[in-house]
């Protein structure tokens, strides 16, 4: 396997996108062939929500893998270079997904969140969980 060279490393961590991933393109379209009209991104709403149903106090998040931790205690051992550093930005993140969950739910909210791989896998059915709870805050 080719040894990626630092700046190889950086433009590619320089692309990742921050919003309007494949993972939420997909859920989104599909919500909205439904019917189901939703905001995205909001800055006003802690956390700033992928998908936000604010009327209905529903925060969507759609969470990839490799940021969010998925199956981190396994995964963490995984990084061969600049462990300390991706390790502690990883963990924090992990922490700050807990503290937004945790904001939002005391604020009233109904907070929902989906691995990537899990949406790819199973779009049908987050966007069935989503269309549930919206239909029951009607």
């Amino acid at each position: 396997m080719n040894k990626k060279t630092p700046e190889q490393i950086t433009k590619n961590m320089k692309a990742v996108k921050s919003k309007g991933s494949k993972i939420e393109v997909m859920l989104m379209k599909e919500l909205w062939s439904r019917g189901l009209r939703y905001r995205k991104n909001v800055n006003s709403v802690y956390g700033k929500p992928d998908i936000l149903f604010k009327s209905k106090k529903i925060a969507i998040f759609c969470d990839s893998e490799f940021w969010h931790g998925y199956n981190w205690e396994e995964r963490k051992n995984d990084f061969k270079s600049n462990q300390e550093f991706w390790i502690s930005k990883i963990e924090r993140n992990i922490e700050r997904d807990k503290e937004v969950n945790d904001r939002l739910k005391s604020e009233g909210w109904t907070v929902l969140r989906f691995w990537g791989n899990y949406i790819k896998r199973n779009l049908l059915e987050c966007a069935d969980k989503i269309e549930q709870e919206v239909r029951r805050n009607e």
